[in-house]
Order: C-alpha cells, then sequence, then structure tokens
C-alpha cells in the first residue's frame, strides 16, 4: 500500500478494518505456533494440536457455515472490509488449508517421532508385531465388535446419516457376484477410548485401524477390499428466524425454540468433508455427491482424522511432559478466614473489595465459598445468579439447590441459547426449579451473558447485598484454565444496579437508571463511546489521556472508528485482544497512536479490562463484554467500574504485566501479520503468566505453584448435603448415573446431556 492511498482511508472505510474471518483464523494460527514450539513440554504440544483441531472444527461449524449460507443465498452483502462472500470464503479456504499442511506436518514428522522416543507411540496398525495384533484383535471382539453397526448402501438401503463431527469408516466389501463392491458405513463408536492402549500402556493404536484390520470378524472371515476414515461437519448456525417460529410469545416457548434448534443442527447441512489422504478420488467424488457437496469441501489429510481427539491424550502419565502441575493459591484476603463459619467470608467482605484473579487464585475458595457460605448462612435471605455455562458435576449448582431447600429465594437466570451448552442448560434448569429454584431461560431477543452473583442478607434488621461480579462463566472446571477476573463487593451503587439487572431478567423489568453499571443493550455502547471521547478531549486540553484495554475480541466498526478518531487526536492506545481484531494499528494517519498484542500462553486469557487515565484520575472496568456488535447490541451484558483504590491499584498491576510480556505476546503490524516478541539481548524472560504465577508466590510464601495431588477447597463442609458424585467427581453432568437421593430430587440421565466442545468464539 503506498502513501497515498494510506492517506485516503477514513475510519469508516472498508480499507481501515482486517476481514473478521481472517482475522480469527489468525489466532488460530497464533495457537499452531505453540504446536510447533520444541521448546514447550512434548504432551502440552499434543494438547494445543488439539486444541487447534477443535478451533477448526468451531471455525467450520459457525464460520464455514454462516459463508456457505451467504454463498447459496447469492449474497450481495459485504464483509467490513469489503468482500463479497465467496472472496471470503477462497481466501479463508486458502489460509485454514495451509494451517492444516502445517499442522500434519508437524504431528507426522516431529510430534509422533517424539512421543515414540518418549515411549508413549502412536502406532499405526502395521507396525504392531504378532503378539500385539493377537491382543487387538481380542480387545476387538470382547469390546467394540458386540457395539459396531455396518449399514450398507445399495438399492434396498439409502446413504444413513452421518452426524457431525463423528469418525466413520468407509468399507469396501466384495459382493461375491460378477465382482462387484458393496459399500458398508460403520460408526466408530465414541464409547470407547480413541486411542486404545497397548499392553501394559507400551503405547497406544487409533480405534478406527484396530476396527479396520480386525473387520473380518463382522464378516464371517471375509476381508474388506480396503477400509478408509472419513468425518464430516456440519453447520451449527441456527436458519430459524424467532419472529417466524409459531407460538414464541407463548409462556415458556424459548425452551422449546431451543430444542427444535437443536434437532435442527443435528440434521444441518454439511460444510467439511475429511477423508484420509489414501482414499481413491471416485470414492471421494462418490461421498461429496451423497452429502451434496462441492469437491472444494472434501479435505483429505495425511494425520489421523479429529486431530481433537488428542485431548484425550491428556490422561497419559508423564509429568515431565507437562507444563508444572499448578494448584492456585487462596486470595490472601480469604486465607484466614474461620473454615466453619459461613459468615466469616461476608464480614471480610465488608473490610473492602476483593479483587480475583483466576487461574492464580482458587476459584473454589472464592467464588464458590461465597455461594456455599450463603447457601449455608442463616442470615442469607435470598441468591440472585446468571448461569451462561457451568461444570458438568457443578458444586454450584448444588448449592443452589441446597440454599432453596433450606428455604432461601434463589433466582437462576440459566442461559439455554449458550452456544453447544443448550441441552446441559436445559437440564440443569430442570434440576433446580424440583429443587424449587426460580428459574428463568433468557431474555427474549437477548442472549444473557452477563456473571454476576447477588446474596442478600438481614443484618441488625437491616437488609444488606454482597455481589461478585466476574469475567469468566461459574464454571469449576474452565476456572483453573481460563484467565479471569472476579470482583467480590458490597458497595451499595453497584449493588442495587445488580438488583436492577436480576429484575430485568427474571421480571422483564426494563431499567435505565443504573447508577455505575454499564448494561448492554441499555446504556454500555453510549458509555464506551463516551469514555473514549472524553479521552480525547483530554488529548486535545493538553490533559493526560490513554486507553488500554483487554479483551477476547475486537469487532464492532462503530467502536474501532472511535478509537481510531481518539488516536487521530493524540490518544495512546494499548490494545490487549487474545483472538480476531479488525482494527488496524499503526497506520499513519489513522492510528499510529495504536498498537496492538495477543497474549497467547498455557491459559486461555479471558478477562475482559477496560481502563481510562481520565486526565490524571484513571477508571477501570471489568465484565463480560468485548468490544463485538453482538456483546454491545445483542445480549445482555454487564461491565462494571472499579471503585476500590486497592483494587483499582492491582488492575493497574496485571495491565503492566501483559503490556511487558517480552515472549508470549504477538505484536499486530499493519499489514495484519503477528510477530511474537523476543527479550532484548540479556533482558529477563518476562511472560505474564509466568509472573502471575511469581506474584502469588511474593503475596503467599507458602504458595510454591507446585500441584498437590489436587487443590482442596477450604470451603468444603459436612452440614452442606450435595448430589452423590459432586464431591468426588470433577466431570458428571446433572444426570449422572446415580441419581441424587437428597430431598427425592432425581437428575436427568447423564446421556441426556451431551458433552459441549470448548466454544473459543463464544467465550
Amino acid at each position: 500500500m503506498n502513501k497515498n492511498e494510506v492517506q485516503r482511508i477514513t475510519p469508516d472505510s472498508p480499507k481501515a478494518f482486517f476481514n473478521i474471518e481472517l482475522s480469527w483464523l489468525g489466532f488460530a494460527r497464533r495457537v499452531l505456533s505453540l504446536v510447533e514450539d520444541r521448546d514447550l513440554p512434548l504432551l502440552e504440544r499434543v494438547k494445543f494440536a488439539g486444541i487447534m483441531g477443535m478451533l477448526h472444527d468451531e471455525f467450520f461449524m459457525k464460520r464455514v457455515g454462516g459463508l456457505k449460507r451467504h454463498i447459496l443465498q447469492k449474497s450481495t452483502k459485504t464483509s467490513n472490509d469489503g468482500r463479497l462472500p465467496q472472496q471470503t470464503f477462497d481466501a479463508c479456504r486458502k489460509k485454514i488449508t495451509n494451517q492444516m499442511r502445517i499442522l500434519e506436518d508437524v504431528i507426522n514428522q516431529d510430534i509422533r517421532p517424539a512421543m515414540e522416543r518418549a515411549g508413549l507411540p502412536i502406532y499405526d496398525y502395521e507396525r504392531l508385531n504378532k503378539q500385539q495384533k493377537a491382543h487387538m484383535r481380542r480387545y476387538f471382539r470382547e469390546s467394540v465388535q458386540p457395539i459396531l453397526t455396518p449399514l450398507a448402501v445399495d438399492a434396498e438401503h439409502p446413504f444413513p446419516f452421518v452426524s457431525s463431527l463423528g469418525l466413520n469408516l468407509a468399507v469396501i466389501l466384495p459382493d461375491g457376484a460378477g465382482g462387484r463392491e458393496r459399500f458398508v458405513r460403520v460408526k466408530v463408536p465414541k464409547n470407547r477410548p480413541r486411542w486404545v492402549p497397548l499392553d501394559r500402556n507400551r503405547g497406544f493404536v487409533p480405534l478406527e485401524q484396530v476396527i479396520a484390520a480386525n473387520f473380518d470378524l463382522m464378516c464371517g472371515g471375509v476381508s474388506p477390499l480396503a477400509v478408509y476414515c472419513f468425518r464430516v461437519t456440519r453447520g451449527a448456525e441456527s436458519t430459524r428466524e424467532p419472529d417466524q417460529s409459531a407460538g414464541l410469545r407463548e409462556p415458556g416457548s424459548i425452551v422449546r425454540l431451543v430444542a427444535l434448534d437443536l434437532k435442527a443442527r443435528r440434521f444441518a447441512g454439511v460444510v467439511r468433508i475429511q477423508v484420509e489422504s489414501g482414499m481413491p478420488e471416485d470414492l471421494r467424488v462418490w461421498l461429496a455427491e451423497q452429502f451434496e457437496v462441492e469437491m472444494a469441501d472434501v479435505y483429505p489429510t495425511a494425520s489421523p482424522l479429529g486431530i481433537s481427539d488428542f485431548f484425550g491424550l491428556d490422561s497419559i502419565k508423564g509429568d515431565a511432559l507437562r507444563y508444572p502441575p499448578l494448584v492456585p493459591a487462596t486470595n490472601s484476603r480469604l486465607r484466614d478466614l474461620d473454615q466453619q463459619d459461613p459468615a466469616a467470608i461476608f464480614e471480610e467482605i465488608k473490610r473492602g473489595d476483593i479483587l480475583l484473579h483466576h487461574p492464580y487464585q482458587s476459584f473454589d475458595n472464592s467464588v464458590l465459598r461465597f455461594l456455599e457460605s450463603a447457601a449455608l448462612d442463616p442470615t442469607v435471605l435470598a441468591i440472585k445468579i446468571t448461569i451462561y455455562r457451568t461444570s458438568e458435576d457443578s458444586r454450584i449448582v448444588a448449592a443452589l439447590a441446597e440454599a432453596a431447600r433450606r428455604g432461601k429465594q434463589v433466582a437462576v437466570l440459566v442461559e439455554i441459547t449458550a452456544r453447544f451448552d443448550e441441552a446441559p442448560n436445559i437440564a440443569w434448569g430442570e434440576y433446580l426449579e424440583k429443587a424449587g429454584v426460580h428459574v428463568s431461560y433468557g431474555v427474549d431477543r437477548l442472549k444473557t451473558h452477563i456473571k454476576l452473583a447477588l446474596v442478600i442478607r438481614e443484618e441488625q434488621g437491616d437488609v444488606r447485598r454482597y455481589l461478585h461480579l466476574g469475567t469468566g462463566n461459574y464454571h469449576t472446571g474452565t476456572a483453573r484454565i481460563y484467565e479471569d477476573l472476579g470482583v467480590l463487593t458490597c458497595n451499595k451503587d453497584l449493588c442495587e444496579d445488580a438488583g436492577m439487572v436480576f429484575n430485568s431478567l427474571t421480571g422483564a423489568i426494563s431499567h435505565h437508571g443504573y447508577r455505575r453499571m454499564l448494561v448492554a443493550p441499555i446504556n454500555m455502547r453510549e458509555r464506551f463511546v463516551e469514555l473514549i471521547r472524553r479521552e480525547a478531549e483530554h488529548a486535545a486540553a493538553g490533559r493526560p489521556c490513554g486507553i488500554r484495554a483487554k479483551m477476547n475480541q475486537l469487532q464492532d466498526a462503530a467502536i474501532v472508528s472511535e478509537l481510531y478518531l481518539a488516536s487521530q487526536a493524540g490518544v495512546p492506545i494499548s490494545l490487549n485482544v487474545r483472538g480476531l481484531c479488525v482494527l488496524r494499528p499503526r497506520i499513519t494517519g489513522l492510528s499510529e497512536n495504536i498498537r496492538v498484542f495477543s497474549v497467547i500462553g498455557r491459559y486461555l486469557e479471558h478477562s475482559r479490562i477496560y481502563a481510562f487515565t481520565n486526565g490524571g484520575d484513571s477508571e477501570y472496568f471489568i465484565g463480560s463484554a468485548d468490544w463485538m456488535k453482538r456483546n454491545l447490541d445483542r445480549r445482555m451484558e454487564t461491565v462494571v467500574p472499579i471503585l476500590d483504590a486497592d483494587v483499582k491499584l492491582q488492575l493497574e498491576q496485571i495491565i503492566n504485566i501483559y503490556e511487558s510480556d517480552n515472549c508470549s505476546a504477538w505484536d499486530c503490524r499493519q499489514g495484519g501479520k503477528y510477530v511474537l516478541r523476543k527479550p532484548a539481548e540479556d533482558a529477563p524472560r518476562r511472560a505474564a503468566q509466568e509472573q502471575f504465577i511469581e506474584l502469588e508466590k511474593t503475596r503467599c510464601p507458602s504458595f510454591s505453584g507446585n500441584a498437590d495431588p489436587a487443590e482442596k477447597p477450604a470451603q468444603r463442609r459436612k452440614t452442606l448435603p450435595v448430589p452423590p458424585g459432586v464431591n468426588s467427581r470433577p466431570a458428571a453432568p446433572p444426570g449422572a448415573d446415580a441419581a441424587t437421593r437428597h430431598s427425592g430430587i432425581q437428575r436427568p440421565a447423564r446421556r441426556d446431556l451431551p458433552r459441549s466442545p470448548p466454544d473459543v468464539l463464544e467465550s
């Protein structure tokens, strides 16, 4: 781009924006760099390879599915950077195909050989010796063959339905008449390990290869002519228009609508077919015809299909091949509280707001303790909370149910349109309703993404409220792998605002008089615009100014344009954006005062922080919303100001640590390329996530950061009954096989709660 062309770019010009889809794939490429990084522990690289598989699956389901629909509709609507749907799709396909090739090469030429050297090989079946093959044949006959269902395709049998993201075998059998061949489809079962361990755990064999090599046992000793693996991906975008859905305005109809959408998603159109590279061309063409896709949608691969299943190798023993395990430290303000006194945490909150930083600080010993204490404390009158995603065996849900059984008023907003968690959330809602909890299922036409928990106590004849406000979901599992922030407070203004938010969520009562909170879609967009413009005014007046923000995604065109105008006014802007970012930094005359960087590491960066210098009287905000159009206009979101001086100082320190990162931060260049920072010669290594671990060590001299077997929550009491499995297992859904016997409540069956994939785009 020449200088004259640069000068013609205006803040609202398409040339002022990066393409949304391509920017998100840029994030995936940064994750891919961790798979390539030989300095990382081997099993961490394996884990990141699995994450890459999940990212690509999610991209095809969401982004490509939407693009394909626009292409089929011959839409002329252009993207934010001026591309037609077909142009965006072509560019995305080129980039993702390149990423797939790199990932395959790393797995085949680097990771698998390294695993073999480490004594953890993934063998191809033909490499097994005679004894090992005999072991696999016994395993197939006894544990796999009984659950397989071969489905023929011929004049009497139509092509079977193939579910999304499952592994399938295309088995070619001899017909026995005239040399003809028969096609049989076999679904690789998900209730058997994808990586079958060899005797004495001396390695693993892909399950699909075990099935293929022993399929003759299914055919009376007749061996297949050939067996090929394939996998399909279906779009996840709903095509249903809410206003056209019959009965949508009827009470409770949103639950029926989501159930219908789940069924529609199951049968959604195919957007990708992955096939093993050895599959012949004529069979690829035939499969494409059966799924009604073009050959461009068929992706041959030389590595095992379903790379996301590399996550299943996480159970391999080998601590030396992983990051040093981490047990979160208990926040220093909560460390010495009386563990048997449910009122202790509320008394501590009265002393001043408490900032929580997960996973470096314990979620169980802070947020979970807050809610379990509320369930037990006899002075607590009511609990109100939003649940967007929660863990499969949720002690939080158990605490809410127990609070209701103790006669407290408990109100829960369960967002059943949370992508890929719809079915579990419906089941959680039903479970809570049976326990006597008041359950709401979202707000009309708006997804609820808010992260708030409000506790109301009676203290000496007065009512006082306590609030947890956060950036992450109430999910004990992700709290160990997602970086998030939270604040415990009893500030009257914030608690009153939170009360109004819950009235809006559960009672459909519209409020516009929030004192402190930024609430989308009520006042958040307008308030952010005011804050950005105020910094420009400070710059014009020569006062201290600046904007520093951390978020997951930056996509909203209006906010980006405001940032461009602030940059032109002289405001220094630093944006820490984990994922997609459409803003183009460092463009002369447009954004020379803006820098964009992205931190990628062991934990998924998930917190949102917004800081404004404000003439020297800095203001800080945290909350659930990114600067994306969906967050500002189509969701219920909250972002709250930080009012406590000590918490402000802690946030300032956190921001500074991110900005000083010199080895895990990637700087965005003018053209959109991200470049990994490297320490200057003789400079110490400063990785943000490592610095946060060290920071906890300084706050708690006894904290080593090394795991003891498992984190032991301080607030686990014998007086708090929880359903079976909650204390013992981290991953059983609300309908685990053993139904809860407490108070006669029956949980939904586990099979009704499909495991949802990680959802980076939604997080």
